[in-house]
């Protein structure tokens, strides 16, 4: 679900708002949980990499289709996408903006489970309840030693692409893309 500050998170009647930079960024000492029934584009797709694990229908699907207006997925998606996937397909997939199908998924290893049709939120709970059952002192420390194990320093590469993003917001090829993707016509890039 969605507002206008976050994305909203249920657990058992109780509903949390965080916002998408702080899931982005991944400020978080729990494990988070998602469930995907469908299509995750975009900051869908980025929501899904910054979540730890994923549980998907078997009608989903997954990518960045930010190249083909002009911008990039600056909410995590070209940080942590060669992490989850192998180097040469994640290139593809976010060069070509192609998405990855409910059935490719599991075999790169972006989702931990698929399940049928309108499974998918009844088994990210059932998944998340057994991590409750779990000691969360050493779930918090699990977590975060898994994640800092990963070879690449997340917060420098959030910090450079904040740097990085500067002369692209600034280009009219930025301002061209969503444009063209609005009157429902090809971009005209001008690589400026």
């Amino acid at each position: 679900m969605k507002s206008e500050t976050g994305v909203l998170i249920e657990r058992q009647g109780a509903v949390a708002v965080v916002t998408l930079n702080r899931l982005a960024r991944r400020e978080f000492s729990k494990p988070i949980v998602a469930a995907v029934n469908g299509v995750a584009l975009g900051g869908g797709f980025e929501i899904v990499l910054a979540c730890d694990l994923v549980v998907a229908d078997e009608q989903a699907r997954f990518g960045l289709p930010e190249v083909k207006r002009g911008i990039v997925a600056a909410a995590g998606g070209i940080i942590r996408l060669s992490q989850r996937i192998p180097l040469a397909v994640a290139l593809e997939k976010a060069l070509r903006a192609e998405t990855i199908d409910a059935e490719t998924a599991p075999r790169l290893d972006l989702v931990n489970r698929l399940v049928l049709t309108g499974e998918g939120r009844k088994s990210a709970i059932a998944l998340a309840d057994r991590l409750c059952k779990s000691a969360p002192l050493a779930v918090r420390l699990t977590k975060r030693k898994l994640r800092r194990a990963v070879p690449h320093d997340e917060g420098r590469l959030w910090d450079e692409q904040v740097e990085q993003l500067g002369p692209l917001l600034a280009s009219d090829d930025n301002i061209e893309g969503p444009r063209a993707f609005i009157e429902t016509r090809r971009p005209i890039w001008q690589a400026r």
